[in-house]
């Protein structure tokens, strides 16, 4: 493989991140700040009180789990879960809060990679399922999410869609 060739798949690193260690710290910051800017996040950057409290609260927060991709050592995509539980199951679960890759590096599989990152820790915890949300117009994402295996739930024949609902406080 040449350094030049950024689309071969071994060019591409997916790593647990380690809070503590300043590098993943910039990167997990940067990133979230590049999604929060990008249309399908808020459309504008993360406001200086969340820039400042992003990382103590990621640390504080007891299920945070998160992977970087770095294609060659820059970081290009992350993957911010938190484990829930799932009553019905009795088991963990996991939760995609955010997935994320920056354009310009968008169609190299990376999110398929943070994707299965994600599914095998997930798995390795015991964990009965991963929940995400996404926007309804986001197709790009949405196809990547399709061909992972995620699907709108359905728990009993008599059931319809689930709804993904939201109360700001």
């Amino acid at each position: 493989m040449k350094d030049s060739d950024c689309s071969h798949p071994d060019a591409i690193m997916i790593a647990e991140a380690d809070l503590e260690n300043p590098a993943h710290a910039d990167a997990i910051l940067k990133l979230v700040d590049d999604y929060s800017m990008d249309p399908m996040g808020d459309a504008k950057p993360l406001s200086e009180e969340s820039r400042q409290n992003l990382l103590p609260g990621l640390r504080n927060h007891p299920t945070t789990l998160i992977f970087l991709a770095f294609l060659k050592k820059e970081p290009v995509g992350i993957a911010v879960c938190f484990r829930g539980f799932s009553t019905f199951a009795a088991r963990p679960l996991m939760n995609i809060h955010d997935l994320a890759v920056r354009p310009g590096h968008r169609g190299l599989g990376i999110g398929k990679r943070l994707l299965a990152a994600v599914e095998k820790k997930a798995a390795s915890l015991g964990c009965c399922k991963l929940t995400l949300e996404v926007l309804e117009k986001n197709r790009r994402a949405r196809a990547v999410y399709q061909a992972a295996g995620f699907a709108e739930p359905v728990y009993h024949n008599e059931a319809e869609l689930t709804l993904f609902l939201s109360k700001q406080l």
